[in-house]
């Protein structure tokens, strides 16, 4: 192998342990209590954008441990959770509904 081509190997491969490294996910938001959903308050949701502050809020009003956003060409599973907030978000990024499901 040329010198020349294993000096130009190890910056790539640097380069792709960074990127990959950056893919790892990070936890989800810490939940205190018992983590079950209640959604009888979150109608004030509706026609809000799905930004991240608007999440959060859903987030910490539920109760929820697991906050699942459903945009409009998401395949869902019907199963159920007691500790999920589905929050579905139409086309144009506005929430549509927040249930406990």
């Amino acid at each position: 192998m040329s010198p020349h081509r294993s000096s130009t190997r190890a910056p790539l491969l640097a380069l792709l342990a960074m990127t990959l490294a950056a893919c790892v996910s990070t936890p989800g938001p810490q939940v205190a209590g018992s983590g079950t959903c209640r959604d009888a308050s979150l109608g004030w949701a509706v026609g809000q954008p799905a930004d991240e502050a608007t999440l959060r809020r859903l987030s910490s009003e539920s109760g929820a441990g697991l906050v699942n956003p459903i945009g409009p060409t998401t395949v869902v599973k019907h199963d159920a959770r007691k500790d999920r907030l589905r929050v579905y978000i139409d086309a144009s990024n506005r929430i549509t509904a927040a249930r406990c499901e």
